[in-house]
């Protein structure tokens, strides 16, 4: 090992000594091609899924993450999420002041191609003063890719709805929608070193007010998308063969604010963080109604499933981050993190936790044990970090998090041992 980095390494478990939610395709006879995903049962009766992306080459086994560097690139304003595909080789970053989608390319760290939103006048959410105010609909706030990574579910925080945009260059473009009777939003996308430029319409698919996080069941039949101010789920079947490609199947009511949602597709079970209360929400993915809430600690926003079905969830106001097994409905353990941890992504070894820290500006690496978390690196990472997602190898993790208040997406890498 290099000097400099087992100064690191030595160095990362120290903890850092520094410490709200922020404001703010076109028809074919079938557009995306949905053929490969069949959700089946295995000889032992559990679940596999047929998605022809989703079983990835096992990687090499890792114990340890040793820091090696940290890079900044260029992103838009406001940037809420980002998104890596199921290869690692595409990331999508949703700008939702800059009213656009970045697409990088994750060897290169360039920009491929940006989706842009046609403005149209619509109606915000002032997050300071709690009150509603003038803004535009199409403002970006997360994602998620379905059908073997060829559609990019896109929740639109001021439209009250969700966009498919489409991810394979030249499909379904060539395509008039014009005199079909759904609402559709024009995107224009242009090519990074490229004069050419594409305009697509994309329908629009209503939810309830301000959606915000969407998650799909394995197969890609189903969404789920949590509506901050309506205090609902939406779920939605999708259908890729039929203009516009999903439709509302049923509103789950919740108690309070909605934001996380994670589905755990070998127990048939969704879980919405209330964010605005104190539980978790248990959907039943068969008859997609409600059971019975799970309680935990006030305020929880983001919410992962481990290989082992427990969930990993994050406590904004309180500064904590919580393990629980939704079987006995108990908390397991939880640690202290830096002010107001937001999204939280976890290794492909179920090894580790990454926390982005909103205003204390830092972003956390927790070992998860058995009974316990320890914190094992804290790095500044200034303009208010919020949304991070991980790209790994056999002999590397990076964790790619976006900065909101000044447009920059952090690179931090890490070697495997």
């Amino acid at each position: 090992m290099k000097a400099n980095s087992l100064i690191v390494c030595l160095c990362i478990g120290a903890c850092c000594t520094a410490f709200q939610e922020a404001p703010e395709i076109l028809l074919t006879s079938r557009l995306f091609s949905d053929s490969s995903h069949i959700l089946n049962k295995t000889s032992t009766g559990q679940r596999a899924i047929g998605d022809t992306t989703s079983t990835q080459p096992s990687l090499k086994p890792y114990t340890r993450l040793i820091f090696q560097k940290t890079e900044h690139i260029k992103a838009a304003p406001g940037t809420k999420s980002v998104l890596f595909n199921k290869t690692g080789q595409k990331l999508y970053a949703m700008n939702l002041e800059g009213m656009s989608i970045y697409e990088f390319e994750q060897a290169s760290r360039q920009i491929q191609r940006e989706f842009k939103f046609k403005p149209t006048e619509g109606t915000g959410w002032d997050y300071e003063t709690n009150k509603p105010m003038p803004s535009f609909e199409e403002k970006p706030v997360e994602a998620c890719l379905s059908h073997d990574d060829k559609v990019l579910w896109v929740s639109l925080h001021n439209a009250a709805s969700i966009v498919p945009i489409p991810t394979e260059p030249g499909t379904g473009y060539k395509e008039d929608t014009s005199k079909i009777r759904v609402k559709q939003k024009k995107i224009y996308i242009e090519y990074t070193g490229s004069a050419k430029k594409d305009t697509i319409q994309v329908p629009v698919i209503a939810t309830g007010l301000t959606p915000k996080i969407i998650a799909r069941t394995a197969d890609s039949k189903h969404l789920l998308v949590s509506n901050w101010h309506s205090q609902t789920v939406s779920v939605l079947a999708t259908d890729t063969a039929a203009f516009p490609y999903a439709k509302t199947v049923s509103t789950v009511p919740v108690s309070a604010i909605p934001r996380g949602i994670v589905v755990d597709d070998l127990r048939g079970k969704s879980y919405v963080a209330i964010m605005g209360g104190k539980t978790i929400t248990v959907i039943n993915n068969d008859t997609w109604t409600k059971e019975a809430d799970i309680p935990v600690a006030s305020n929880p926003r983001h919410i992962v499933l481990t290989d082992s079905g427990r969930l990993l969830v994050s406590y904004n106001k309180l500064a904590r981050i919580a393990c629980i097994d939704p079987i006995t409905r108990k908390t397991l353990f939880s640690a202290a993190t830096h002010a107001q941890p937001r999204t939280i992504s976890l290794s492909k070894n179920n090894k580790f936790l990454f926390v982005t820290c909103y205003s204390s500006d830092k972003v956390e690496v927790f070992r998860i044990n058995n009974n316990s978390f320890t914190r094992i690196a804290c790095f500044t990472c200034a303009g208010h970090p919020v949304g991070v997602d991980l790209f790994e190898d056999d002999n590397k993790l990076e964790a790619w998090v976006c900065s909101y208040n000044n447009g920059t997406i952090n690179i931090f890498s890490f070697t495997k041992k």
